[in-house]
C-alpha cells in the first residue's frame, strides 16, 4: 500500500470551489496526521508534475509513489490517502461505478468547473 507521504495533489488555488474542497482535504490530513503535499497549480513546478497550467486547471492530478493520476483515479487516490475517505474510495473504485464516476466527472463535473474557472479569469483581466 502506498504510504501517505508518496501522495501529492496538483489543485487549482485560484479556483474558489477547489481550493474550499482542497483545504477540506488538507484540514482532515492535517487533523490525522497524514503529510499528504497539497501544491497549488500557480506556484507549483508544473515541469515536475509534468503538466501544463491548463492541463492542470482541467482536472485534479495526484502523484501517488511517483504515477500521475488524473481525474476519478487521483480522488481514488487522495480518498485512499485519508481514512474519513476510504470508504468512498472502496465505493466509487468498484467496477462500473468507476466508470460511470469517471464519465460524470469527464464529461460534467470537470468541464463546467474549468468553464467557471475560465469566467472567473476573463472578468478578473477586465477588472480595473
Amino acid at each position: 500500500m502506498t504510504k501517505p507521504t508518496d501522495t501529492a495533489v496538483l489543485y487549482n488555488g485560484q479556483c474558489p470551489i477547489c481550493s474550499r474542497e482542497i483545504a477540506h482535504y488538507r484540514r482532515a490530513a492535517e487533523a490525522g496526521g497524514h503529510p499528504l503535499r497539497f501544491d497549488d497549480l500557480h506556484e507549483a513546478d508544473l515541469a515536475a508534475w509534468g503538466v501544463s497550467a491548463e492541463e492542470a486547471r482541467r482536472r485534479l492530478h495526484v502523484l501517488e509513489g511517483g504515477r500521475l493520476l488524473v481525474g476519478v483515479p487521483a480522488f481514488l487516490a487522495l480518498w485512499r490517502a485519508l481514512p474519513g475517505w476510504r470508504w468512498l474510495a472502496r465505493i466509487v473504485g468498484l467496477p462500473g461505478v468507476q466508470q460511470v464516476a469517471g464519465l460524470v466527472y469527464d464529461h460534467a463535473l470537470a468541464p463546467a468547473l474549468h468553464a467557471l474557472d475560465r469566467c472567473r479569469r476573463r472578468a478578473a483581466s477586465r477588472a480595473p
